[in-house]
């Protein structure tokens, strides 16, 4: 939730409202179009993706109107179903019974229970508890768990994170704090410790004299990890450390002027296509992303889209810029050009690795003998009947090729090759939209690493 409501202008909103039901929704970015979906934050339970989030409520909306939060599930993150709504008179605030500040949230597993963190606008967190990822949920504590008067910061925006038996929950605007919970999961186990941050940035440019001099970062803080380091983001803006606690070394923006191939960067919020981004990373069948909050579809900062885009680390454990499209992620459009590898939907054996070219892009690179892709829901394959394969350089050693039907027991073609760095392969007729499994093994020394697929 963008806590600074009053900076620049409102823009009018483009879209309809639909009304919110038991139902899918399916389409690219945004994942679920004009519903409010937004400040997401996205966990992976038992195989299946659950969208934890706020909800905006009308296309309309003048000022920032949320009266509750949602729960959405997907198989595929192309296909979304509505599963659980949570009212805020399921919660301690039942006594405001005009509540309409149901801002930005987060849930946490241990023990087989679910513990849902919410905020109460910008100043404090409550907590429900559940038997499965869409509840039902109680309200375990009756108070806040985390209240106005616990740091010098705003109570708001929880964020959770988890390793090994412990979870941790981050909290805050301008100034973020961590504190790992209790073993009920409704306590802290600890005191709130400040994160220090050094360098940090975001989307503001307060000049001196401003009550948020010096604090230009934002609210929305997360955490998540890849390899030996912790990411700690707040919107589109990140830090690393090598320890939870930190210091933490800002690094960047994932969402940069190279984020937008396609456009989608106008319109925007007051400060820029950075400001607004809350998001969170979640890595499943071996891809991360990144989802967050969007604007461009509505023209309203008061009705909200959730997008989710693809994430690549460098070597130097950098995020490489995001691209903000329509397309989205887990299924493809072969009449845009070739499917990047690096873009896959699941993944078996593979690494990603940074090109040590100028292009700034990425390849997989096959780790050991064997290993699979995934690409599914491949549009626009019409009248097309052989895949084009770019590997990375020129592998001379053989290996064998196979490529299949996603849930097919016989492959739809299978070679022997070496020796060249571009590879048509006939298929068959294809229909219209395809899911396949690239598999490579490899039949001697060298590497193998593929850099993108295309169709004629």
């Amino acid at each position: 939730m963008e806590r600074l409501q009053k900076i620049g202008l409102n823009f009018s909103a483009t879209v309809l409202l639909t009304a919110a039901a038991f139902f899918p929704a399916n389409a690219g970015n945004p994942i679920i179009a004009n519903q409010g979906v937004n400040d997401p934050h996205i966990r992976i339970f038992d195989g299946k993706a659950y969208l934890y989030a706020s909800h905006d409520k009308s296309a309309r909306n003048e000022t920032f109107v949320m009266e509750d939060w949602q729960v959405w599930s997907s198989d595929d993150l192309v296909n979304w179903t509505l599963q659980s709504t949570l009212h805020p008179d399921q919660t301690y605030l039942r006594a405001q019974p005009d509540f309409t500040s149901a801002w930005a949230t987060d849930v946490a597993e241990k023990g087989g229970r679910y513990y849902w963190f919410f905020s109460e606008a910008n100043r404090q967190t409550g907590v429900v508890v559940g038997d499965s990822p869409v509840g039902p949920w109680r309200d375990a504590l009756g108070k806040p768990l985390l209240t106005e008067d616990l740091t010098p910061t705003h109570e708001y925006d929880p964020g959770l994170y988890s390793e090994g038996d412990d979870r941790f929950i981050i909290f805050g605007v301008w100034d973020y704090y961590l504190a790992r919970l209790g073993e009920d999961m409704i306590s802290l186990a600890e005191e709130p410790r400040k994160m220090d941050i050094r360098g940090a940035r975001g989307p503001y440019t307060f000049t001196t004299g401003t009550p948020f001099d010096g604090k230009l970062t934002d609210d929305k803080p997360f955490l998540h990890k890849h390899g030996d380091l912790y990411y700690l983001s707040w919107g589109a803006f990140y830090a690393t450390s090598k320890n939870l606690y930190g210091p933490y070394d800002y690094r960047g923006a994932v969402i940069t002027e190279a984020s937008f191939p396609t456009g989608l960067s106008q319109p925007t919020w007051p400060t820029g296509p950075q400001q607004g981004r809350h998001g969170s990373f979640f890595t499943w069948h071996g891809q991360t992303y990144f989802a967050y909050c969007d604007i461009s579809q509505s023209g309203n900062r008061y009705f909200r889209d959730t997008f989710i885009s693809y994430v690549h680390y460098r070597s130097d454990g950098s995020i490489a810029p995001i691209r903000v499209d329509l397309t989205g992620v887990g299924e493809y459009r072969a009449s845009s050009g070739p499917i990047e590898a690096e873009e896959f939907f699941a993944n078996s054996g593979f690494s990603k690795r940074e090109r040590a070219d100028a292009s700034n892009g990425f390849d997989v690179v096959l780790d050991g003998a064997a290993g699979e892709l995934t690409f599914p829901n491949i549009g626009g394959l019409g009248g097309k009947d052989t895949i084009v394969l770019d590997m990375k350089g020129a592998p001379a050693l053989p290996f064998k090729l196979s490529i299949s039907r996603k849930g097919a027991s016989a492959p739809i073609a299978s070679h022997q090759l070496e020796g060249a760095n571009r590879w048509r392969i006939p298929l068959g007729a294809l229909g219209d939209s395809e899911s396949l499994i690239i598999r490579l093994k490899r039949e001697g020394q060298g590497e193998l690493a593929l850099d993108r697929i295309g169709f004629e």
